[in-house]
């Protein structure tokens, strides 16, 4: 588009004119515009018009075509001036036009065989404000600088808009020969208020000139880029010319390109040149020249800006938790809620900022918490990467050790960045429970920065002592216990835990999972034979005691290791495996459970136990022997187990009466309890209901039932308070074959979460008191009872512990 020329003598503007419509091209007032025009119906207008008026309409599409549309029009156009005309071959014609004036339809005369409209026509006043001339000088000051900016715009526009007296015909000028699209130069042409068009022009005068200081500055940049590899391009051609090329060269310069290529932050860039301008002045020979290269090595060889895609497509996500694990929905339903809210971010903000909680699977060994995580990874398309934290006990295992230390390497958590190549992975912290504390320092404190969402985005490994971006890494943390976390570390993390599989689960898991994991293993994917379900059963029930599966597949691969054998020495495998080929297999059964309960007596008392392990089943023992008040607790008992032993005493002194039990039976007898498997610490306040029972089934005489368990903390008075691990407890129970569970009856909402097979085959009572407890654990006295004739012993006997 040419520079606007004030029409001189310009002839006036017919009231009705033909209209002619353009695709995505803008006209303005006093600008020439060369046209193609083709058609029959537009070339017999510009025909008509040319032997006229002269005059035509020209109205920009909103809507590109090429017939006509009065509703497909632009609001403004311009009354054209033809100044020039020329045929071309195939019917078309080539005109040359001047803008003279905004025009409006206000009627549509006719539309055959062309449309002619009834127009209005806007002129600009003459006679302008203040306001308009200051606006017209900055917007002329704004062009003037934008020209001076732009590689396309020619100098001697400078000189036409300085020149160019009129505001509204200056604004039109900056509009036709800015960088605009057609819309925004037909939001120019609509604004008929010449000061409203100068502040719209200002605006985009602006924003031009933001983009051409952008360019110019990358331009800068990009040329001295250039110009810096053409001089070491020269510098390498002149060291081959004299001859002084070496293998240290050649390293230098591979590790420029690789930097190059690196695309490192800011600060890590600035680090990795003066290593490298270092290593450049160092001979080979010298004691820091490999630290510094391995340095750089580590340093150019991180994901610093390398991501993988998220996969957030959840029916996708579900379909590979389900493929990978069995049952744990509550996890499955948390992991899917992490995906949904990452997808919604993602639509809010590009960015997606992962910021969240940390989750923390806790459970027994062998329930899937590792497992768990690398099917996260699966489902969202990321790497995975698994860090043992057992044992450690070095901050700088953490951190990072100084480079000034002999054999320096990054953390672990570098470390696994690195081995991913991507800095986006699913990172597990497997065992995080069993950090220790040395003299190096404590890694649990190092484990805050790297955890916690407001710090580790500009994680510092002292190692690479530049800040690398860790808040995009997906952190999973495993532990088999929560009270042994550190609290500070616990506190930046959501607890989510699995407690172990019911009888049904584990059926369900070994049918999916284990036996056609077992049988690849073993060189029998095509031919080993299958496992009856009977089999599965005395399996779980007869050979395992676990609340994972880690022992049963061990079991499962120890079958098909027999079946491999046979194979081997050629010898013929069954069709299946069932329930009596066990104990040929795998020798006798290990566990029953009828032999594991036994038969009811008198001062033995099953109660159940949470263990890092899982739940399980704990016996109590009650002797009373001649004496002289003397309380013996044994089986290494913890500080809380011994007060559950001395409230239960209590409780029985107070209610002895009411029990049938002689009221001096503190002075005339000695009490021994005991728990079994002495080798193994125990504590905690929840056997405390199991030790009165067993207290008062010694006192009484009377057996206590056996496959009835309880757990429960006892007050002074006999109240039965709530405890924790009823999960774990109740599936303890149901593998160890008992029947009847007594359990606080605060833990009532806590049953919520036990699985349905679990409470069909438990019956469940839970009870507020000890006299609620102690008829559903002892049987029915059915003759009076016979104590030992006790006699005291000289003096009062006080309590002692052992």
């Amino acid at each position: 588009m040419s520079t606007p020329t004030p029409p001189q003598n310009a002839p006036e503007i017919p009231e009705i004119l033909p209209v002619l419509p353009l695709n995505n091209v803008v006209l303005f007032p006093g600008m020439f515009l060369p046209l193609v025009v083709s058609g029959d119906m537009w070339v017999k207008l510009v025909d008509e018009a040319a032997l006229s008026t002269k005059m035509v309409g020209v109205f920009m599409r909103t809507q590109p075509g090429e017939g006509f549309d009065p509703l497909a029009l632009a609001r403004t156009g311009t009354a054209a001036l033809i100044v020039r005309m020329l045929r071309l071959p195939h019917g078309a014609v080539q005109i040359l036009v001047q803008g003279q004036a905004r025009i409006q339809i206000m009627q549509l005369i006719v539309s055959e065989p062309y449309p002619q409209a009834r127009m209005s026509i806007h002129r600009d006043p003459a006679v302008l404000s203040v306001e308009v001339s200051g606006l017209a000088r900055a917007a002329l000051a704004a062009f003037q600088q934008i020209i001076q900016l732009s590689p396309t715009l020619p100098d001697e526009l400078a000189i036409v808009a300085a020149n160019t007296a009129q505001p509204g015909m200056l604004a039109d000028l900056i509009a036709a020969n800015l960088n605009l699209k057609p819309e925004d130069q037909q939001l120019v042409l609509d604004t008929l208020d010449v000061q409203d068009r100068l502040r719209q022009v200002l605006s985009f005068l602006e924003r031009e000139r933001e983009i051409l200081t952008i360019g110019r500055k990358a331009q800068e940049e990009m040329s001295k880029s250039q110009r810096e590899y053409v001089l070491r391009q020269q510098l390498e051609a002149i060291r081959r010319e004299l001859g002084e090329t070496d293998e240290h060269a050649a390293e230098i310069a591979e590790l420029r390109r690789r930097l190059e290529a690196a695309n490192l932050p800011e600060e890590a860039r600035k680090e990795a040149e003066r290593e490298i301008s270092r290593l450049e002045r160092m001979p080979p020979g010298a004691a820091e020249y490999v630290v510094s290269r391995t340095y750089l090595d580590w340093l150019l060889d991180l994901p610093w800006n390398v991501s993988t895609e998220d996969n957030l497509d959840l029916a996708q996500a579900r379909q590979v938790l389900d493929e990978d694990h069995y049952d744990l929905e509550r996890i499955k339903e948390r992991i899917i809620e992490y995906l949904a809210v990452r997808k919604l971010r993602l639509e809010q903000n590009a960015t997606g900022s992962a910021r969240g909680p940390i989750l923390c699977f806790v459970g027994p060994p062998g329930v899937g918490k590792t497992s768990l995580g690398a099917s996260i990874a699966r489902a969202l398309g990321r790497k995975f990467v698994r860090v043992a934290l057992g044992g450690v006990r070095d901050e700088a295992e953490i951190r990072g050790h100084r480079r000034t230390y002999i054999g320096a390497l990054p953390g672990r958590i570098i470390q696994g960045i690195n081995r991913a190549g991507s800095n986006n992975p699913v990172f597990m912290l497997d065992e995080v429970d069993k950090l220790s504390v040395g003299f190096q320092g404590d890694p649990a404190a190092a484990l805050l920065e790297v955890l916690d969402p407001e710090q580790n985005a500009a994680f510092v490994d002292r190692y690479l002592d530049v800040p690398f971006d860790l808040s995009r890494a997906l952190f999973i943390c495993t532990a088999n216990r929560s009270d042994t976390i550190p609290p500070a570390l616990l506190d930046r993390m959501e607890l989510l835990e699995l407690a172990g599989y019911t009888e049904m689960e584990k059926l369900e898991i070994c049918r999916r999972y284990l036996i056609q994991r077992q049988r690849s293993e073993q060189g029998l994917a095509e031919r080993g034979p299958t496992i009856t379900e009977a089999a599965l059963r005395r399996l779980i029930r007869e050979y395992t005691h676990e609340a994972g599966v880690r022992d049963l597949e061990r079991r499962i691969g120890a079958i098909y290791r027999k079946m491999a054998t046979r194979a081997a020495e050629g010898q013929s495998l069954p069709d299946q495996v069932d329930a009596p080929d066990l104990d040929d297999l795998l020798g006798p059964p290990r566990f029953r459970s009828e032999t594991l309960l036994g038969e009811d007596e008198v001062g033995v008392v099953t109660g159940l136990a949470w263990t890092p392990t899982g739940g399980d089943v704990l016996f109590v023992e009650a002797s009373v022997v001649p004496g002289n008040g003397q309380l013996t607790l044994t089986g290494q008992l913890g500080d809380v187990m011994k007060e559950s032993a001395r409230a239960a005493l209590t409780y029985a002194r107070s209610r002895a009466r009411s029990l049938n039990i002689p009221t001096d039976f503190a002075q005339i007898c000695d009490i021994h309890i005991h728990v079994p498997a002495g080798a193994v610490p125990k504590d905690g306040p929840s056997a405390g209901i199991t030790m009165a029972s067993a207290l008062i089934s010694a006192l009484t005489g009377r057996p206590a039932r056996k496959h009835v368990a309880m757990t429960g903390e006892i007050t002074l008075r006999g109240k039965v308070l709530p405890i924790g691990g009823v999960k774990e407890k109740l599936l303890a129970a149901q593998r160890a074959g008992v029947h009847t569970v007594l359990l606080p009856k605060a833990n009532a909402p806590d049953l919520r979460e036990i699985p349905e097979e679990t409470r069909q085959h438990l019956e469940i009572i839970l009870v507020e008191h000890m006299d609620e407890v102690l008829p559903h654990v002892l049987h029915p006295r059915s003759e009076p009872a016979t104590q030992p004739e006790l006699t005291p012993a000289d003096g009062m006997g006080t309590a002692q512990t052992t």
